[in-house]
């Protein structure tokens, strides 16, 4: 009896510390069943009458089938500018191309971008706007850029006083919070914040944080207004109607995209420029799995991707993400550690890249080290902690 009861104390000590890796009653739901913050003209259409209004868009960005934009514009929506992210106002362009400022071809107005050298809109851009309406899907990852494109936004209209009006969507992947919280010094546009990599959280939620917070230059807080969705929780995946971006085509990608990702900071290819993009990976020396791939150019997607023409080996890991319902409820490190141990002897593994995406160089040196996933995922526990007590603050939906 005395083991028996000792060993409920361990159990009941141990687990509080791994509350992030527990399977509960996920579901996967149609983006039918949700109520988009978009959808919601009626909540926020009286804070554009009368109003010059700047929309931050993207393909994405729909009521229904149709584009905000175009939705607007029939109600008489004065809308005289758009901002665009990383992957442009159509997103047509693969990650990390120049975007340029234009105009849209549809409709004719100016488009911004807002990557490259010019993330955060100037007082020049702000200077005929009376408000600015925020409408991008996010995938709850924080190296996915437009979260830093949020926190730019919301920087420049404190700076200019001009409100925000985010319209929320549902995160796919808002059913768990892990990995390592980004430490000071490892800031820049994949990771601008002191979150883990996946952080369990609605755009806007996130906005909610970093307003809250004060994370906007010089302790600024914007006027704030998050119009909220209706029918969703965080115990649900939602299978998005239109892919995020040009190389997360669909659910199986955006649910193993924070694992994967990390993949782009080293040698190994993630799938880029085949039909399966981070559904993947691979090497052309790497000889654990069952699966082979060939990357090839795909305009618009991945011009020039990693290994082009040549055969690699990996796995494919589809079915795993299918299987989404039996599958922890964190990140998955095996590949990695497993892909490192098999090709570091013979290659220069990592790249300059992979701290940036970890938002810290511990990983990095565990992985180098030996460490195994469960010593490495016990690492996080009190940053994790820390970071879950911020954000409960900040959860609209519980």
């Amino acid at each position: 009896m005395k083991r028996f009861i000792g060993g409920i104390l361990i159990l009941f000590l141990v687990l509080p510390f791994f509350p992030y890796a527990q399977q509960g009653k996920l579901k996967l739901v149609s983006y039918s069943k949700v109520t988009s913050g978009a959808q919601r003209t009626g909540q926020y259409l009286p804070l554009l009458k009368s109003k010059r209004v700047a929309v931050v868009a993207n393909q994405a960005s729909l009521i229904g089938k149709i584009h905000l934009v175009d939705s607007l514009l029939s109600l008489q929506v004065h809308i005289v500018k758009i901002f665009s992210p990383e992957h442009g106002f159509r997103g047509n362009a693969e990650a990390g191309a120049l975007i340029e400022d234009g105009r849209d071809t549809k409709t004719g107005l100016p488009v911004i971008s807002l990557y490259g050298n010019h993330k955060k809109p100037t007082a020049k851009d702000l200077e005929d706007i009376d408000v600015v309406l925020f409408d991008l899907q996010d995938v709850g990852v924080r190296f996915y850029t437009y979260i830093s494109t949020l926190a730019y936004v919301m920087a420049g209209c404190a700076e200019n006083n001009i409100p925000i009006i985010v319209l929320d969507r549902p995160n796919p992947n808002g059913f768990y919070v892990d990995g390592p919280v980004l430490e000071p010094g490892y800031s820049s546009f994949v990771g601008l914040h002191p979150v883990p990599v996946v952080y369990g959280m609605t755009i806007g939620e996130y906005a909610r944080m970093v307003n809250g917070e004060k994370w906007i230059s010089d302790s600024l807080q914007c006027d704030l207004t998050v119009i909220e969705l209706i029918g969703y929780d965080h115990d649900i995946i939602v299978k998005l109607p239109v892919k995020p971006s040009p190389n997360l085509p669909n659910r199986e990608a955006v649910y193993l995209y924070p694992s994967l990702a990390f993949f782009e900071g080293t040698i190994v290819s993630v799938g880029r420029g085949t039909d399966f993009p981070f559904q993947v990976y691979g090497h052309p020396d790497l000889k654990t799995g069952d699966f082979s791939f060939i990357p090839h150019g795909i305009p618009g997607v991945s011009e020039h991707p990693k290994f082009e023409g040549i055969t690699c080996y990996g796995q494919n890991l589809t079915g795993y993400a299918q299987d989404y319902k039996r599958n922890p409820h964190r990140l998955n490190l095996s590949w990695l550690i497993g892909a490192y141990r098999e090709l570091s002897a013979d290659h220069r593994f990592f790249n300059d890249y992979f701290d940036k995406l970890a938002g810290t160089d511990r990983l990095r040196e565990q992985i180098e080290k030996g460490m195994s996933e469960d010593e490495i995922r016990t690492s996080w526990q009190k940053g994790l902690e820390e970071f879950e007590n911020t954000r409960q603050k900040y959860l609209i939906y519980e």
